[in-house]
């Protein structure tokens, strides 16, 4: 059965900005349309983005994807980047927060155990550390780096793509930046549709 479209007459789209939160996971964030694979109270839209987002073309403002893309393989990221796109009116952003691969290689690279989240019980080796956190037990199944992250924005249809700091944006709207986190890890990138 097709997902149910949240359009113009839901409540959630009318006045005010329009904000998606996808990848929520199971803490969805009031004042924003929630979307996970998860299905549980306060997910607006339950389903995998490959099948497509439960929303109209061009109805969105800006959406957020905080630490989800990484968990898609490699060959689903830029169908998953084309179809937030897809929801963003001209203009909108798409704020991006991923493991940042460069960070971690930098920690590994100066012998910097602290930097890593692994224990010592867990792995020993700082190698370990590294590979153990770069794929997150399996979980992550697209590292990223920057340049990774904006050639795919851009290869989705993405006219400017930036890098910005944890807590700050090139756009306008200032809210986008409410759920950022993980802030020691993270590469924070905005595309502009």
């Amino acid at each position: 059965m097709a997902p149910r479209l949240l359009g113009a007459g839901n409540p959630m789209l009318n006045g005010g900005v329009r904000r998606l939160n996808w990848g929520c996971g199971p803490t969805p964030a009031a004042g924003w349309i929630n979307a996970d694979l998860l299905s549980a109270p306060g997910i607006e839209l339950s389903g995998d983005i490959r099948d497509g987002l439960a929303l109209p073309e061009d109805s969105i403002d800006y959406a957020v994807a905080i630490h989800g893309l990484q968990d898609l393989p490699y060959l689903d990221v830029l169908p998953a980047l084309a179809e937030l796109r897809r929801v963003l009116r001209p203009g909108g952003v798409l704020r991006l927060a991923l493991p940042d691969l460069e960070r971690s290689i930098e920690a590994w690279l100066r012998g910097d155990k602290a930097y890593f989240y692994i224990g010592d019980d867990e792995v020993a080796s700082i190698g370990g550390k590294l590979i153990v956190q770069a794929v997150w037990y399996g979980s992550t199944r697209t590292p990223f780096t920057w340049d990774l992250a904006r050639e795919l924005a851009l290869k989705a249809g993405f006219r400017h793509v930036s890098r910005c700091k944890f807590g700050q944006t090139d756009s306008a709207w200032p809210q986008i930046v409410d759920l950022d986190n993980r802030e020691r890890e993270s590469l924070f990138v905005e595309a502009v549709k």
